[in-house]
């Protein structure tokens, strides 16, 4: 289990370290129209989920997109207190 704070962290040193094999890289280099695309997705995953899902599959579909986010945010060099500057 790992808090939003500590996700963001650790996907900033996978942005800075490149692991090989490690999804995140593979991400990231393919850039912010292929995370802009698994927004998407998960964005409607999380939709369909709140509908006719369980609570557990909402959180689990939920916590993808926030990873998902979190990424592309990385991938534009976008740092989160700006983020937490519009809340």
């Amino acid at each position: 289990m790992k808090s939003f704070d500590q996700l963001y962290v650790e996907l900033l040193a996978k942005a800075q370290e490149r692991p090989v094999g490690s999804k995140t890289s593979e991400l990231l280099d393919l850039g912010v129209h292929a995370i802009g695309k698994k927004i998407v997705e998960e964005a409607a995953e999380v939709w369909m989920a709140a509908e006719y899902e369980s609570d557990e599959q909402l959180a689990l579909e939920a916590s993808q997109l926030l990873y998902h986010l979190q990424l592309v945010l990385i991938a534009r060099g976008v740092p989160m207190s700006m983020v937490e500057e519009k809340l």
